[in-house]
């Protein structure tokens, strides 16, 4: 099991929160950062020992990366929110990521920087490795469980969308000689070397059939045609991603300006870029992917293909819309 530690206010609920996340194994409510040994509720309280409120979040890694835990994280605190979460404030309410693996922190730095360029307000947000973590008392463990109508500061609405729909392990990436026989040499470009093809050329930017769009190269699931909009960049753009663990991130600064480079999380596919230009009602984000990265499954075509299991999701978009 890896582990990761994350204080997020009052510990309820993001213990209960975590738990519900395929691949996480355990989540456990402590105080952590803190000075002085085995502190109580009360002492943690008074904030005299600088403890945090915090989860222990044991989680394996073949099912759920850290990447995507910390997309979760950021679902449900406020990071630019000093010493209070919710309701609940003082020093114990503080949120922070706290790590016990270094190489954990390249990780850490990329999610948080992603995020940190979503708000105007300054981050508060602690990255700080674990000094030391005491399991609080067994009252506070699995609370929201034993008390489904206890008090709780989150919403759990960013769990209805389940990412177990997109199991990694079922997607896998060629050999580089097969990818060089099977891909177009424009499709082999944009993908293994961060290639751009020419705006308005590839049939997918304006295309509005209805279906799913996947990586080239592994058949991995990244982008609902619901989600899709017509940006007039001449790229196929996207709102968002099916869901967000199957797109990694990473800075790019080959031209004069710095930007957000995103990439396929199984096949490891360079796909474009997101900006913050997209349309408000959808988020703000603006995900700039080459049609040569992409494979387009029609809906018609999904059963057939083996993605039976994302026609309710296609469903349920067109009627919400």
């Amino acid at each position: 099991m890896n582990e990761i530690y994350l204080a997020g206010g009052c510990f309820w609920g993001v213990e209960e929160y975590f738990s519900r996340l395929k691949g996480v194994e355990n989540a456990q409510s402590g105080y952590a950062n803190g000075t002085g040994e085995n502190p109580s509720y009360e002492m943690v309280c008074s904030g005299t020992q600088g403890f945090a409120e915090t989860v222990k979040v044991s989680y394996d890694k073949t099912i759920i990366s850290l990447d995507t835990i910390l997309s979760y994280y950021f679902k449900i605190v406020d990071p630019t929110s000093f010493n209070k979460q919710g309701n609940d404030s003082g020093v114990q309410y503080r949120c922070g990521i706290y790590y016990v693996d270094p190489l954990d922190l390249r990780v850490i730095n990329k999610v948080v920087n992603l995020e940190r360029a979503q708000y105007e307000k300054p981050f508060v947000l602690e990255v700080k490795p674990l000094e030391n973590f005491y399991l609080a008392e067994e009252y506070h463990q699995d609370y929201l469980k034993k008390n489904p109508k206890g008090y709780c500061h989150i919403s759990f609405d960013s769990l209805s969308n389940d990412p177990s729909l997109i199991e990694k392990q079922k997607y896998h990436k060629a050999d580089d000689a097969t990818l060089k026989k099977t891909l177009t040499a424009k499709e082999y470009a944009v993908t293994q070397h961060a290639d751009t093809e020419a705006p308005f050329t590839h049939e997918y930017y304006n295309s509005e059939k209805r279906g799913i769009y996947v990586d080239i190269t592994t058949g991995e699931p990244l982008f609902l045609s619901t989600e899709k909009f017509d940006s007039g960049c001449g790229w196929p753009s996207f709102s968002k991603p099916i869901f967000d663990e199957v797109i990694t991130y990473k800075k790019d600064t080959s031209l004069t300006r710095e930007r957000i480079e995103v990439k396929s999380r199984v096949g490891e596919a360079h796909l474009g870029h997101v900006f913050n230009d997209g349309p408000l009602e959808t988020g703000g984000l603006r995900y700039c992917i080459n049609g040569a990265a992409l494979r387009f499954i029609p809906f018609e075509k999904l059963k057939e293909e083996g993605y039976e299991e994302f026609i309710p999701l296609l469903e349920q978009e067109n009627l919400s819309k």
